[in-house]
């Protein structure tokens, strides 16, 4: 059975950790780990939203490819377009500890944060469409 509560609970934080990505354009006040760390926490509740909605249980780790493939299980997909929001796993794991490596390139933070509301848009309607299935 989906646990509509739980998911409307996690879509609802996951929408926190995205709008926090809306103040973060300063650089130097919000470094690329701290930036990546709420995109990766928004994408990890939006995928467990989902996985409830879905009736499936998801483990407490941070690995978004581990999620999207319990979704796959489940028969569904990640549309194509979000499937790059999965690189931030590291974010919560390695880089909430240590620097994020200087590579010459940083975050792109307007793409991102569309990339991110675009995942949450599409998991709120998985939401909606699992709760008029209940009723």
């Amino acid at each position: 059975m989906n646990d509509l509560k739980t998911a409307k609970a996690m879509i609802l934080m996951a929408g926190k950790d995205c709008r926090a990505l809306t103040a973060m354009d300063n650089v130097v006040d919000f470094p690329d780990e701290i930036f990546g760390f709420h995109v990766q926490q928004a994408v990890e509740k939006g995928l467990k939203g989902w996985l409830c909605c879905l009736g499936v249980p998801y483990p407490r780790r941070h690995d978004l490819d581990e999620l999207a493939k319990l979704i796959q299980r489940a028969g569904e997909e990640m549309p194509d377009i979000f499937l790059p929001l999965l690189d931030y796993t590291d974010f919560a794991i390695a880089f909430r500890y240590d620097a994020y490596p200087e590579l010459g390139q940083e975050i792109n933070r307007k793409e991102t944060r569309f990339l991110v509301t675009g995942f949450l848009d599409f998991v709120d309607k998985v939401f909606q469409r699992a709760e008029k299935s209940r009723c």
